[in-house]
This record gives C-alpha cells, sequence and structure tokens, in this order.
C-alpha cells in the first residue's frame, strides 16, 4: 500500500472518530436517530437510547440536559415545553445546591 493511501486512510479515521467525539447519538426507537452536538469533544454519552425511559430520567443527567436534549425530546413531542424548563430549572437548582 502506497504511503499517500494510508496517510488518507489515517485522516479519514480520524476525522470519523471526531465526529463521533463531537456528538451525541441519540436512539428514539425504530429507525430514529437524531444528533446532538457535544459541548466538548468526549465519548461521553456517545450512543444514548431514549427507550424505556421517562423524559425526567433522561433531563436529569447533566452531560445531556446540558448539550440540549430537553428541546429535542420536545421537538420529538416526548414532552411539553413548559414541562422541560420545569425540569432543568428543577435540576440546575439541585446541582446548585450541590456545590
Amino acid at each position: 500500500m502506497k504511503i499517500i493511501t494510508k496517510v488518507a486512510l489515517g485522516i479519514g479515521v480520524g476525522y470519523g472518530l471526531y465526529l463521533v467525539a463531537c456528538n451525541h447519538f441519540i436512539y428514539f426507537g425504530g429507525k430514529d436517530i437524531r444528533l446532538l452536538k457535544k459541548k466538548e469533544p468526549t465519548f461521553s454519552r456517545t450512543f444514548f437510547s431514549t427507550t424505556l425511559k421517562k423524559p425526567r430520567i433522561i433531563l436529569s443527567d447533566d452531560v445531556l440536559r446540558k448539550a440540549g436534549i430537553g428541546d429535542l425530546l420536545v421537538e420529538m413531542s416526548l414532552m411539553s415545553k413548559e414541562r422541560k424548563e420545569f425540569y432543568i430549572s428543577k435540576f440546575e437548582e439541585e446541582e446548585e445546591a450541590q456545590d
């Protein structure tokens, strides 16, 4: 294999890993997968399934909540905008109380 092919392959694999590290892949069931941009590139909660989870439990996850999963839940009609705002304020108050 020529060196240029190896370099191109390495760049492609590196870009693919970077793409995966920069996004949450949220599974809603069936063939419905949505991308949610991460706040910083990590492999934490890269693949997340919402099936069999209540919206309250999903929003209790700090990483996903800060990435904006609440808006995605509203968009998918899994919760109302008012309920989302209620839970977000509740979890943020709990987080501030712990600090």
